[in-house]
């Protein structure tokens, strides 16, 4: 089983292959970096005329009291499920790739996965540099911006848990990357992303809030959009998600991974 600190060692062979696949992710593209902020606002946009326009979504009264931008409140929910997704996503994928390394040398199985990480968190920070920009273009800014940061950090743990086993049994059953892929966007609509918990009923509400994306995504809305704080259940929620899947995730990663490389 692999510990933190035998992980650790290998910090510098992680950054290299953060490297490696920030370097390779738009090799030979003309846009390069570009796309890691087109894609987003694509999306951004389409859900923005979808849901802001054609079906009539509003957003509520931002933090500084006047403005009801329904992009910008849209925009809070997606950075967080995007940075969700991406980790979950990029573990499965760093996992299969990195089979030819890690059958003809030894590191620790997570190597590649933190590395994979690594990079969807730059990217996840660069949406969120986007985010305050245009908030402050708005007004809407306020010292709870830098909650933004821990939140990022659990959300990174919660997803990263998920990611480790996702990425374990894929490489025994790849049908699992399939179920993923529909997994996700079933869960995308059961998390209150692009419509409000208040249009629901009491009954939908209280099922949604055993999603801890709920949470996750009302804490991101709080600080950056009602630049408030998140409430004590929500902190208890992500705190307590992240931990249970992140510590379990390693468990089972770590105990079964050296079984499977033969796989891979």
């Amino acid at each position: 089983m692999s510990t933190p600190a035998q992980v650790w060692s290998y910090r510098t062979l992680i950054v290299n292959l953060a490297q490696r696949e920030l370097k390779s992710r738009y090799k030979r593209s003309l846009l390069g970096w570009m796309w890691s902020l087109i894609n987003p606002a694509v999306t951004l946009g389409v859900y923005t005329v979808v849901f802001g326009v054609f079906f009539g979504a509003q957003a509520p009264v931002a933090g500084n009291g006047e403005s009801t931008v329904f992009a910008l409140w849209l925009f809070c929910g997606l950075v967080m499920w995007n940075l969700f997704s991406g980790v979950i996503n990029t573990a499965i994928s760093s996992f299969s790739g990195a089979g030819g390394l890690l059958t003809r040398t030894y590191f620790p199985p997570e190597c590649p996965m933190i590395a994979g990480l690594i990079t969807v968190i730059i990217q996840a920070l660069l949406e969120g540099g986007i985010l305050i920009f245009f908030m402050a273009v708005i007004g809407n800014l306020s010292f709870t911006m830098l909650i933004i940061l821990p939140l990022f950090v659990l959300m990174s743990c919660f997803a990263f848990g998920i990611g480790l086993v996702l990425g374990l049994m894929n490489i025994r059953y790849r049908d699992v990357f399939y179920l993923t892929g529909i997994a996700m966007q079933v869960l995308f609509y059961a998390t209150p992303i692009v419509y409000q918990m208040s249009i629901l009923s009491p009954t939908a509400q209280a099922i949604l809030r055993f999603n801890p994306l709920t949470s996750y995504v009302g804490a991101m809305r709080q600080v950056a959009y009602f630049l408030d704080f998140p409430t004590p259940g929500s902190w208890i929620v992500m705190i307590s998600s992240a931990a249970v899947s992140l510590v379990g995730g390693w468990i089972i990663f770590s105990r079964w991974a050296p079984t499977v490389i033969e796989e891979l």
